[in-house]
């Protein structure tokens, strides 16, 4: 590999140089601010400043039943608003010792990993994008339309779905909905080698992102990254495998846990591929297995006033980008004492104090969209 070094003069040699890259226009990867400290073109520091997009949800939770902080939730990651949704209930569930029942837990799932490709697939257009191909974005919102059409007609919701409900979900599936899910899911799936041969086999994007940005294990366990961005690392953990909820200990035989040793950015991105693959795949599995379940309830009856007892638990899923967890405290109110969330982009995005120092600039934005981030999700 060969590196090119702009110089601008003999009297700067030895002079650091402090660049602020954002905050920024909430496009791209929001308002996200980089402090960095500059020797030439190489990054000597750097810092994320974090805190521009912050809405206070962890406080406003507070003043909001269990019912309303489902929609508070769901917004803090707008790429994963169903999965946001699944951990806060789940919490509350926990809370209740309330069992859901089977249709309800075997349609959350589905809609847990269609809401994963539809997240995945975002970042499978938008990075490629960010280094100059503009190409695999077109594709990745053809894929997207197809699936969020099924996903907005049994919620109405195009990306902040409201659907899943303490006890349950929001309403029984629509007659004929489990066959446009397969038919979408087939379609997309008959497509998805469109980003293993344009991105993967584009030699410029391969030679961008190959041994660039790598992140050591040791690195990933210090820093709490979770999600693909710690398994391209050789991190072999996922929650639906290592800690099964909802449906997955069922699913163990469709379930592929994709890893990679290198590292590097373009090791995170081939995880995220294969990982899309696969949530289709399960996805499929979900939907065969609702076919042969019989009708039944998708919900518990709730009282009017839903109060959860006197105590505190922990829940924590598998989302798109990585492990949320969901800290609840309660007083035996009709409203959280507390509601601390702990989402992946926040934990995954200190990892750049370590993965930019000694690269240069020109490799800043690859290892940048690589760690695959919600900037509303580190902003909670």
């Amino acid at each position: 590999m060969t590196e090119t070094m702009v110089g601008i003069g003999g009297a700067a040699e030895s002079t650091d140089m402090v660049l602020n890259i954002g905050p920024q226009h909430p496009s791209t990867h929001g308002v996200l601010r980089l402090r960095l400290v500059l020797d030439g073109e190489r990054i000597v520091e750097a810092e994320p400043v974090v805190g521009y997009m912050h809405r206070g949800a962890e406080k406003l939770f507070e003043a909001r039943d269990y019912r309303q902080i489902v929609m508070l939730a769901n917004r803090h990651d707008w790429l994963s608003a169903f999965s946001n949704e699944l951990g806060v209930v789940m919490a509350v569930e926990r809370m209740l010792g309330m069992e859901v029942p089977e249709r309800a837990v075997w349609t959350r799932t589905l809609l847990a990993e269609l809401n994963r490709v539809l997240n995945h697939l975002m970042f499978l257009g938008s990075y490629p994008l960010e280094l100059g191909g503009i190409t695999p974005m077109f594709y990745a919102f053809r894929e997207r339309e197809q699936l969020q059409n099924v996903m907005e007609e049994i919620s109405g919701g195009r990306m902040h779905y409201m659907f899943n409900r303490v006890g349950g979900l929001k309403e029984d599936l629509p007659a004929g909905w489990l066959g446009r899910v397969a038919h979408a899911v087939d379609e997309v799936r008959s497509r998805m080698d469109v980003f293993d041969e344009l991105v993967l086999g584009n030699e410029i994007f391969r030679g961008r992102t190959r041994d660039v940005g790598i992140l050591s294990a040791s690195a990933v366990h210090a820093y709490g990254v979770s999600g693909p961005a710690a398994r391209a690392s050789g991190v072999d953990f996922d929650l639906r495998r290592d800690e099964p909820y909802l449906a997955y200990g069922e699913l163990q035989r469709v379930l592929k846990v994709v890893t990679r040793q290198e590292g590097d950015c373009l090791a995170r991105f081939e995880c995220l591929l294969d990982q899309t693959h696969n949530a289709l795949d399960l996805a499929a599995a979900c939907l065969e297995r609702l076919g042969e379940l019989a009708p039944g309830p998708v919900n518990q009856r709730l009282p009017k006033v839903l109060k959860a007892p006197e105590g505190h638990t922990y829940a924590w899923t598998e989302n798109p980008l990585g492990i949320n967890g969901y800290y609840l405290v309660s007083k035996g109110e009709k409203t959280p004492y507390r509601l601390k969330l702990r989402s992946a982009s926040y934990n995954n995005i200190q990892a750049l104090t370590e993965l930019l120092p000694g690269t240069l600039v020109a490799d800043m934005v690859s290892i940048l969209g690589s760690l695959f981030f919600v900037v509303g999700d580190i902003d909670k």
